[in-house]
């Protein structure tokens, strides 16, 4: 189980970098994780981070975009119940991929979820940031999943790795950079 911090750390086996939040865990080494997917976890709390490229959804546009993809996640988690909070563009000119990003845009939410076994549904937090770049036909999802019980343990030997903010989680968004547009296969 590898903790991870490292300023750019490789993603997609190095097709991209960004910087990730203290004592982020690389959930790839506790369970299988889709190739489309980099999952991190904290290792105090039931935060989550997930980096996913996605398939272009050329039929939606700007902020419909953003509330597709906000839907689609809460389709997959089977969740209850789902409310977009708030959804507002990104400024391109604070991105890594600002060369290769057309759109961006940040949405915050609640969805109601049960974790695998339980009956019961929490409401979860997520922050999404959607990264457009159409020249590849790709739409990345950047996610912050905060739950509800932000924390396992709190004593004194996990203060080491406080819960993550939206901050860190706007330094992986804003950080994320292509290094190899082989990724996306031939264009």
């Amino acid at each position: 189980m590898r903790t991870r911090v490292c300023r750019n750390c490789p993603l997609f086996g190095g097709a991209f970098s960004a910087i990730l939040p203290p004592g982020a865990i690389d959930v790839s080494d506790l369970r299988p994780v889709l190739d489309s997917q980099e999952v991190f976890c904290h290792p105090m709390t039931d935060q989550s981070l997930i980096v996913e490229l996605l398939e272009l959804q050329a039929h939606v546009r700007g902020e419909a975009a953003a509330r597709y993809h906000f839907e689609d996640v809460g389709g997959v988690q089977g969740a209850r119940a789902m409310h977009v909070l708030s959804v507002q563009p990104l400024c391109l000119e604070n991105l890594s991929l600002r060369g290769s990003c057309q759109d961006a845009w940040f949405l915050s939410g609640k969805q109601q979820v049960a974790k695998e076994n339980q009956q019961v549904a929490k409401d979860v937090t997520l922050h999404q940031a959607l990264l457009r770049l159409p020249q590849y036909l790709t739409d990345i999802l950047l996610t912050f999943n905060q739950s509800p019980s932000n924390s396992r343990s709190l004593g004194p030997e996990n203060l080491s790795c406080p819960p993550w903010s939206l901050g860190n989680f706007e330094q992986l968004v804003t950080s994320l950079t292509l290094h190899d547009p082989n990724i996306f296969g031939p264009q």
